[in-house]
């Protein structure tokens, strides 16, 4: 890009912002100047069943020490008062809403994979549609009633494999699959809501994702992340969680970003429109590495898709 956005003024709810991508576009938001609305259901005094370290007070932290100002709040986006309180707390704290973001996913380790429907469980396949594809919806349904009181609105949807890639790849086990295509027909079905009052609605996915958890199971840091390869080869391809972070800021500062409205795009696709790079100064396109070396049995290698 030719300068940095800058996104002095907009308002932000990253829904779902306690790690991962959600963490990693919070941070970026914030070090663009906006102000970001952290939400999940692990807080300093309190961690979800995930029982994991990360927090949303210090992802809020992050925002602000990135130079934007972040507001942590604990929000179970499956219950609808929670977020309705939520939107009106935006609302009396900062008057707006320009961007929402809803990654809320809650199903780490809540399905089985390659295992047929027949034999899943279904009370807990059930449970991971709920959390990642009811929370969006109920999210969303509240949401938008404030961020469409100014025109130019914008809801990333984030999901994971882009539409293309979804159409014809079963997608580890039914839930699964069914939430991450849900995810981004719902992209599609709210840019229709939203063309008559000038909203944008994207659905985004990140490639092989350098998450807190992806970095722990494989041993491995940010610093010394090519040392999964060992294990994985074509974890080669991996992004850290700025990348997508930098991609909802490039929608998030585009005046134009309506033609993206309706669609499903990825943080490589729009690093190659927009400029943007990882923190190591590359483009990891993930998708395209999918589809021409993965699927295609090739050795792995990610020289020319960075």
């Amino acid at each position: 890009m030719a300068s940095e956005p800058d996104l002095s003024g907009t308002v932000a709810l990253v829904a779902g912002a306690t790690r991962g991508a959600g963490r990693g576009i919070a941070v970026a938001l914030g070090a663009a100047g906006a102000t970001v609305w952290c939400t999940g259901r692990s807080t300093r005094a309190q961690r979800s069943e995930y029982d994991r370290p990360e927090t949303i007070e210090e992802t809020a932290d992050l925002v602000t020490s990135a130079g934007g100002r972040g507001v942590a709040v604990r929000v179970d986006h499956s219950v609808p008062a929670e977020v309705a309180d939520l939107v009106a707390r935006i609302d009396a704290g900062s008057g707006r809403l320009d961007v929402l973001v809803n990654d809320i996913w809650g199903g780490e380790g809540r399905f089985e994979w390659n295992v047929p429907l027949w034999e899943q469980d279904l009370a807990q396949g059930l449970q991971l549609v709920r959390r990642a594809v009811e929370t969006h919806l109920v999210t969303s349904a509240h949401a938008l009633r404030l961020l469409v009181r100014r025109p130019g609105g914008l809801v990333v949807e984030v999901t994971d494999g882009t539409a293309a890639y979804n159409a014809d790849h079963y997608r580890i086990s039914v839930f699964y699959d069914l939430a991450k295509v849900a995810v981004t027909r719902l992209a599609f079905s709210q840019a229709e809501d939203l063309r008559p009052v000038g909203g944008t609605a994207v659905a985004l996915t990140p490639g092989w994702l350098r998450s807190e958890i992806m970095l722990g199971h494989y041993g491995v840091t940010e610093q010394n992340w090519r040392e999964g390869t060992a294990v994985a080869p074509h974890f080669c391809i991996s992004e850290s969680p700025a990348f997508v972070g930098r991609a909802v800021v490039a929608l998030a500062a585009d005046p134009d970003r309506t033609r993206w409205s309706g669609r499903s795009t990825s943080s490589g696709e729009l690093a190659g429109v927009y400029g943007f790079t990882d923190v190591d100064g590359t483009r990891p396109d993930c998708w395209r590495y999918l589809d021409e070396v993965v699927d295609a049995g090739r050795p792995p290698g990610d020289a020319g898709y960075r």
